[in-house]
């Protein structure tokens, strides 16, 4: 396994990277991310949490697609981030991921930037 890769059986379809920016952690997820990858986004966005790091930034500019069990895992992790004082912040978002927030209203209930830069200086 890579480092910084998690899982392993469908990790083909989906890598997630994560490093630490300041106060932030920056997640980044590349390729499909639904009912078969889910847990490889889940587990590190959790993990960043666990380590004490409340303000998330997902990195969406290799997310080439998002189902509804994609959007349940980051909404998941929205509510423990903003329970611990933090949130989850969207970043880059390619249009075919930025309509599956636009049809279901995610986008309201998550910080949206163009940009990673945008989003860490927020």
């Amino acid at each position: 396994m890579d480092r910084g890769t998690v899982g392993s059986a469908q990790s083909g379809r989906l890598r997630v990277e994560v490093r630490e920016e300041g106060a932030s952690a920056v997640v980044t997820p590349a390729g499909e991310l639904d009912h078969h990858t889910a847990d490889l986004l889940r587990e590190p966005l959790e993990g960043c949490l666990d380590k004490g790091f409340a303000r998330l930034v997902v990195d969406c500019t290799q997310l080439e697609f998002c189902d509804s069990t994609g959007l349940n895992v980051l909404l998941g992790v929205r509510l423990r981030a903003e329970a611990a004082g933090g949130g989850v912040h969207l970043a880059g978002m390619l249009p075919a991921v930025a309509r599956v927030f636009e049809i279901t209203g995610a986008e309201a209930v998550f910080t949206v930037h163009d940009t990673v830069e945008a989003a860490l200086s927020s």
